[in-house]
């Protein structure tokens, strides 16, 4: 099983954004960040989450069950149902990721657990806004 860990930051809401995943199970281990554009904080998270299953498909990481963990409940949520009511494009975007895959578990883990994905997005944000000043 692999295990794609994914974070948002956002500095204002809406505002400059940035995701940050870790992939790891197996023989697989992966940290990434990179910035997003202007989003909600929730639009974060969902961007956040499209990465990392591009990434996992970039990759070539297809043939394994995937565990996605998010602090985002509303993420979580929103994918177990296949629904959200302001959402539903980027809902639609990673339900078609998911399916390129075995099987995909989705978890919801406090914001202390995710800590390495905050930090990357984060270092994300920080450095979007570095570059800008």
């Amino acid at each position: 099983m692999l295990y794609l860990a994914t974070d948002a930051a956002t500095k204002g809401n809406p505002g400059p954004s940035g995701a940050g995943i870790v992939i790891h199970g197996d023989a697989h281990y992966l940290q990434l960040y990179t910035p997003l554009p202007v989003s909600t904080n929730h639009e974060a998270e969902f961007a956040a989450v499209q990465f990392g299953f591009e990434t996992l498909i970039a990759r070539g990481w297809t043939t394994q069950t995937v565990c996605l963990q998010s602090d985002s409940r509303i993420v979580i949520t929103s994918l177990e149902k296949g629904y959200a009511k302001h959402y539903q494009p980027q809902v639609d975007r990673i339900l078609a990721l998911e399916a390129q895959l075995p099987l995909v578990l989705h978890e919801w883990r406090s914001d202390h657990a995710n800590r390495k994905p905050h930090e990357l997005a984060q270092t994300a944000l920080f450095n979007q806004l570095s570059t800008k000043k």
